[in-house]
């Protein structure tokens, strides 16, 4: 399991550089661009597809306690709400702060970029808080927060995710095609609650049969079997990309491409599971270290990576990279210490006195 951990830590980092790309994509010329996105070289900048990763991720982790004995749900509602929010709020808190403290002019950027359109200049009150709440659709104080809404709506209904997860356990597959397919339509109608709760569902399907999966991927293999499943499985989760030659991104075509990410992401997860030369490279400090702070950085890294793009200029994104990765990486290591583990200390906390509360006015 600790390979996860490595899967979630190398998420982490391919939204961190994909987010500095976005700064980069606007001064780039159209082959360099077309190289990067519509090739295999992608899938270190697939930073929406790494975010469908952490959505099953999330599914399969967050499920799997609910299925051993002694779970408590007076324990897991606070529990979970506390360790989401409480980063939530301080990433706010730090975000609108940077945003005080250097001033930020849209007119600087270019015009429909990524740092025009989803980077706020300012902070009101009602801003701050429909954020830090994750109330809202659209997110431009911290850009990322739009994931943590739909981890947010997942957790509130675990239950029904577990429901649904047990009743099709039997048929685990038909029900994982049947979540591709909902993806899919969820893309081809632009209606984001098909396009992202289906995946998080695929994860909870993998934790009802975790006993199968592990089964599976511990059978002998032909040698060549694994890296092929590993490069279907990363095809799959950047396909729209490699289709953009023929398929434009809002087309019938580009949008049912796109709509297969989700099995990809599913699929990635299964080979960090099965393929042993990739699970040791998982294990290894760097995929760890990733994994344990990969909430902090994928919280901390966009406000960063925009301060300083607005304070230089994105024109200058070579630097904006050189200095905001590893910026991100030790303010990352920073929130993680400060801010994140003893939010997990709290929510653990809060999460074992509900149960004590109640049985005391028993």
């Amino acid at each position: 399991m600790r390979s996860l951990d490595g899967v979630r830590g190398a998420a982490a980092a391919v939204v961190l550089v994909y987010h500095c790309s976005l700064v980069a994509i606007p001064y780039l010329d159209d082959a360099t661009a077309a190289w990067l996105t519509q090739t295999p070289a992608k899938i270190l900048f697939a930073g929406t597809e790494a975010v469908l990763v952490f959505f099953v991720l999330s599914g399969f982790v967050v499920a799997l306690p609910v299925l051993r004995d002694g779970f408590s749900w007076l324990r897991y509602y606070p529990t979970r709400i506390l360790r989401l929010y409480l980063p939530v709020w301080a990433s706010v808190v730090l975000a609108a702060g940077l945003i005080a403290l250097v001033p930020r002019d849209p007119a600087t950027m270019p015009d429909d970029s990524w740092m025009q359109n989803a980077q706020a200049a300012t902070v009101t009150w009602s801003s701050f808080f429909d954020e830090a709440l994750l109330t809202t659709t659209s997110y431009d104080i911290n850009n990322v927060l739009w994931s943590l809404r739909w981890e947010l709506i997942f957790s509130l209904g675990l239950p029904m995710f577990i429901g649904v997860a047990i009743v099709v356990r039997r048929h685990a597959l038909i029900a994982a095609i049947g979540c591709c397919a909902l993806t899919v339509a969820g893309r081809l109608i632009d209606a984001e609650p098909l396009v992202y709760l289906p995946v998080f569902l695929l994860g909870t399907l993998m934790a009802v049969r975790f006993d199968d999966l592990l089964a599976w991927v511990r059978r002998p293999r032909h040698p060549a079997f694994w890296p092929a499943f590993t490069a279907g499985a990363l095809a799959l989760l950047i396909a729209s990309w490699l289709a953009r030659p023929v398929a434009a991104p809002g087309s019938l075509l580009g949008r049912t491409m796109w709509g297969l990410a989700g099995i990809g992401a599913v699929l990635a997860i299964v080979a960090a599971l099965g393929w042993p030369w990739l699970r040791t490279a998982l294990e290894g400090r760097v995929p760890q270290w990733l994994g344990r702070t990969s909430y902090s950085l994928y919280l901390v890294h966009v406000p960063v990576i925009a301060t300083l793009a607005y304070l230089w200029g994105s024109d200058r994104w070579p630097l904006v990279m050189t200095i905001g990765i590893p910026t991100s990486l030790v303010l990352a290591a920073v929130f993680h210490r400060v801010v994140e583990a003893p939010s997990q200390r709290i929510a653990r906390m809060a999460g074992g006195a509900v149960p004590r509360r109640a049985r005391s006015r028993i």
